[in-house]
């Protein structure tokens, strides 16, 4: 059994540490996407394409995984590779951290995973797709995603599409509201909705740009409140989301033949999403996709304005 101590977790890649040394910009990435969230090769090239954007953007990409019990902030190429061609790669949310460093296991990072792991690296900035949330008929299921309670306890900053679409928004909201994690719209008053740019929800700060966002990020170091994350929502382009109407009436189809054939827990979420792709011939993934170069692109902003404080 492997053994490591807490100084290691997780492992810094030369160029993440060799950027963090120097006070330059990275921006955690996750893993799931390249492991759970596409078709193989795709996986591969959008991973690495994600990597690229970063770096366009002039910050230094950290993707985290897991790979034989050793938690990593920034891969090479050939672990990349890893994570998305190997079938035993789990999916690894953080309260799964631990057995997977105990045992060896290798896992593609969630949400929560990720946002611990760069976290504890030193990283503030992480990039996303959509975030967990409350599902729909929570007061049956009691179903919330692990997402939202870490992030009320982590100090990072959370580039998002805002929440996926399946879940119940306003539940959700209401909820990150109680956790105290702040949200912004970024250039938008509205809450985007993850493949779509309006979820029909308000948010109640909006910022414009990255400069804003790293002032926002001071003010909650200097107010010394508790750890909680900074949202940041950039919705996808209007050009670029899901048709509202397509998206409205498969998501209704895929809620109605959920509950028909008694899909609950964790196996909701895959199911609802799996649905999405295959009734909208692949489109909701192309939205998926924009919703995420777009906040790789602008979380690597973010890391710059951050950098560039004094």
């Amino acid at each position: 059994m492997p053994q490591h101590r807490a100084a290691e977790v997780p492992v810094l890649s030369e160029e993440v540490r060799e950027a963090l040394d120097a006070g330059r910009p990275v921006v955690a990435l996750e893993s799931t996407i390249i492991a759970h969230g596409l078709p193989r090769p795709r996986n591969l090239a959008v991973g690495l394409e994600l990597e690229s954007l970063v770096r366009a953007e002039g910050a230094v990409p950290a993707t985290v995984a897991v790979l034989d019990g050793v938690a990593y902030a920034g891969l090479d190429k050939a672990r990349l590779e890893r994570i998305a061609s190997d079938d035993d790669v789990r999916k690894l949310g953080h309260r799964d951290l631990a057995p997977a460093l105990a045992t060896g296991a290798g896992g593609a990072t969630t949400v929560s995973a990720t946002a611990l792991l760069a976290a504890r690296a030193g990283l503030r900035v992480f990039a996303t797709g959509g975030l967990g949330g409350v599902h729909r008929e929570w007061a049956r299921s009691l179903d919330e995603s692990a997402d939202l309670s870490l992030l009320a306890r982590t100090r990072i900053t959370v580039v998002c599409a805002g929440v996926k679409s399946i879940l119940d928004v306003p539940a959700t909201l209401q909820r990150l509201e109680t956790l105290g994690v702040g949200v912004l719209g970024y250039g938008t008053t509205r809450f985007p909705g993850f493949y779509l740019s309006d979820s029909g929800e308000p948010v109640d700060w909006t910022v414009d740009r990255p400069e804003e966002v790293a002032e926002v990020m001071a003010a909650q170091d200097a107010l010394g409140g508790p750890d909680s994350a900074l949202l940041v929502a950039n919705p996808v382009p209007e050009a670029q989301q899901l048709d509202p109407e397509l998206h409205d009436r498969v998501l209704t189809e895929a809620l109605t033949e959920c509950r028909e054939r008694g899909i609950t827990g964790q196996a909701v979420t895959p199911f609802l999403l799996g649905f999405l792709v295959r009734a909208t011939g692949g489109a909701s993934l192309e939205a998926n996709l924009a919703a995420v170069r777009g906040n790789v692109r602008l979380g690597a902003r973010i890391a710059r304005a951050w950098a560039a404080r004094p």
